[in-house]
């Protein structure tokens, strides 16, 4: 195993975890304003919601066709997903305020998984 394959996977883990926990926190706790994000305020629970399936949906697409070798064309897609995510909302915090920095630094993490894995690393 090349240590290429080692840092993608250490970086997809990373990702994935991220991303399950954040998502599951807005999927399981109720919206309102005694979330830690007032960022969230400004979308309803439906979307806060959405947004947190969409990133358990990402973290799960992120390992598991790369682990079971069933259409491992959908990690490359989930991470390039993730990476889409936390553009938009560099956005919403930036409206508030908040630090963003973690936002960039997942989304170009999200975009060099994509790359290493369309490159079949």
């Amino acid at each position: 195993m090349s240590a290429l394959t080692i840092i993608t996977w250490v970086l997809s883990g990373l990702l994935a975890l991220v991303n399950l926990m954040a998502g599951a926190n807005k999927i399981i706790k109720p919206h309102g304003g005694s979330r830690p994000m007032p960022t969230l305020d400004d979308y309803t629970d439906t979307q806060v919601r959405l947004i947190g399936a969409a990133e358990v949906l990402g973290a799960i697409g992120l390992i598991v066709p790369v682990l079971t070798g069933i259409l491992p064309i959908l990690a490359p897609i989930a991470a390039l997903g993730l990476a889409l995510i936390q553009f938009l909302a560099i956005f919403a915090h930036r409206r508030y305020g908040e630090m963003f920095v973690p936002n960039i630094v997942m989304m170009l993490i999200g975009v060099s998984i994509a790359v290493l894995r369309f490159a079949g690393v």
